[in-house]
Formats: C-alpha cells, sequence, structure tokens
C-alpha cells in the first residue's frame, strides 16, 4: 500500500512488560485490514540472539559463513553473523519486502513514534526518558487516571479492548495518508 516509505512505529517499556503480546495483537488488526507489516525487534537479554539450531543453515553460520538465506514456498529466512547493522539499516533491509508499517520492539531511546508500556511507578521515568510517546499503557489501575491528567496523549489500561483497537486505527488512518499523498 504505502509507496513512498512505510510508517514506523516503535513499542518500548520495560522487559517482561508486553510488548510482544501487545505487537502480536496489533499485525493481527493490520492484517485484518489488509495492512502489510514488517518487524525488528531488538534482543535486550543480553548476549546474542538464538539461531535456528539443528538446520542447515545454522550449520552453515556455524562452519564460518556469514549469512545464510533459505527460501522455499514463499518464505524466506536469513540468519547473519558477523553483521551489526544500526536501527536505520535494519529498517532500509526490511523496507524491501514493502511493508505499509514497520514495528520496532525495543530501542526505546529512538525518535520514531512510539507506544509507550508501563507495568508499575518503577518505569515511570521513562515518561521523560524516551521521546515522541503517542500512546500509553499501564498495567496499574491507579496509574491511569493519573497519567491521563499529566500527559496529553491517549493512556490506556492493560485490559481495555478499546486501546489496541484505537492505535491500530490510527496507524491504519497513516498508512492510508501516505497512499493519498502519493
Amino acid at each position: 500500500m504505502a509507496l513512498v516509505k512505510p510508517i514506523i512505529y516503535q513499542i518500548v517499556g520495560y522487559q517482561n512488560s508486553g510488548k510482544t503480546t501487545i505487537i502480536l495483537k496489533i499485525i493481527e488488526i493490520l492484517k485484518n485490514e489488509g495492512i502489510k507489516s514488517a518487524t525488528i525487534k531488538h534482543h535486550g537479554h543480553g548476549g546474542r540472539p538464538d539461531i535456528l539450531s539443528q538446520k542447515d543453515s545454522a550449520k552453515h553460520i556455524n562452519a564460518g559463513a556469514v549469512a545464510s538465506l533459505v527460501e522455499g514456498d514463499g518464505r524466506i529466512c536469513l540468519q547473519a553473523d558477523e553483521t551489526a547493522l544500526t536501527l536505520e539499516e535494519q529498517i532500509r533491509f526490511v523496507e524491501f519486502f514493502r511493508p505499509d508499517i514497520i514495528l520496532i520492539e525495543g530501542h526505546k531511546m529512538k525518535s520514531y513514534p512510539k507506544l509507550l508500556i508501563l507495568r508499575d511507578e518503577n518505569d515511570l521515568s521513562l515518561i521523560s526518558d524516551v521521546s515522541n510517546i503517542k500512546n500509553v499503557i499501564v498495567w496499574h489501575k491507579d496509574l491511569t487516571n493519573a497519567l491521563r491528567e499529566k500527559l496529553a496523549v491517549p493512556v490506556f489500561h492493560i485490559t481495555e479492548e478499546k486501546s489496541l483497537m484505537k492505535i491500530s486505527k490510527d496507524l491504519i488512518k497513516l498508512v492510508h495518508n501516505i497512499d493519498e499523498k502519493s
């Protein structure tokens, strides 16, 4: 759909805040609306992400290949080693697949529009640490009203079903706005 460039939207929060679960739900909503998404995930657990073990591609990487690409029936799996790409380079890489939107999990300090997830009071420092917050989801009900009064962006409680629908609808509008300008 997007002809100019994809919309970029981050989902950020500390570890175990629900980022992956929320991204999965947003992807599903977008797909049901005909929006093509791609994701970039920051491996924030320290060290290298796991490779698909026991497959030939893993054997190729373990033998010293810097990249191994496997294709079958329209699916491509790529594993690369000794390749440190900046977030901007990763974005350019996934743009090859022509997504309408790129959802980035993590990379808190980047300035793309973002959904901020706060588990409890200990996470409140993120409000001042990150930029370009467009939506906030909180885990504790008592924080919801306090943040609604303090912030000039929509604040949702994690159990509010409408939250992900509203966020997704706003993203869909952005995608269609790009189409209209093309």
